[in-house]
């Protein structure tokens, strides 16, 4: 049981290609893609979250991380304050909710780089993978200072923090499931 990293979903975006929301969707065996998320990491992690904007939305009981909301602004940045504030733990493993296919064996990868790193992000052949990562405590204050200036990216985060980008090879761990026909060409895999 891995106790010195906490892991969150992230389940609070706007599904806005999707047209509902994709974490309530169902998938595989479960009743939802949060569910299923969950189910597949909680035999690994001691501390394992949803973060959302709002946990009523779910009719299911999970330790659930709601976005501060004295942050008017929606974005991944919230979710990312808003769990360091809540949780004791110095690391913090984050997962997109729509990315089924990333799996334990895919973390401890990113956990073996982790190192005195900031943060350890996976980089798929598409590209950086910034949520699906481990980032340190020390982030955050950078973070806030971007989130003040109203700044969203994480490129800017990128170049103030000591970061370690670890190669994966194989892209469908981080296909997202952004779209009606990328949901259907899941289920079926």
């Amino acid at each position: 049981m891995i106790e010195d990293i906490a892991c969150v979903i992230l389940a609070g975006g706007k599904s806005s290609r999707m047209g509902e929301d994709k974490a309530l969707l169902p998938f595989g065996s479960s009743p939802t893609l949060s569910q299923y998320q969950l189910k597949k990491f909680q035999d690994y992690f001691k501390d394992l979250y949803i973060s959302t904007k709002d946990k009523n939305k779910f009719d299911f009981q999970a330790n659930f991380i709601e976005d501060d909301k004295s942050f008017k602004e929606s974005a991944p940045f919230i979710a990312i304050i808003s769990s360091f504030d809540i949780l004791d733990q110095e690391n913090i493993f984050f997962l997109s909710v729509d990315t089924p296919f990333f799996m334990i064996e895919d973390f401890f990868t990113l956990k073996s780089e982790l190192g005195d790193f900031d943060a350890v992000v996976a980089k798929s052949p598409n590209g950086i993978q910034p949520l699906c990562a481990i980032y340190k405590r020390s982030v955050v204050e950078i973070l806030l200072d971007l989130t003040k200036k109203g700044e969203f990216a994480f490129a800017p985060l990128f170049e103030r923090i000591n970061v370690n980008f670890v190669e994966f090879d194989d892209e469908r761990i981080f296909t997202n499931l952004n779209t009606p026909d990328e949901y259907k060409k899941a289920m079926l895999s």
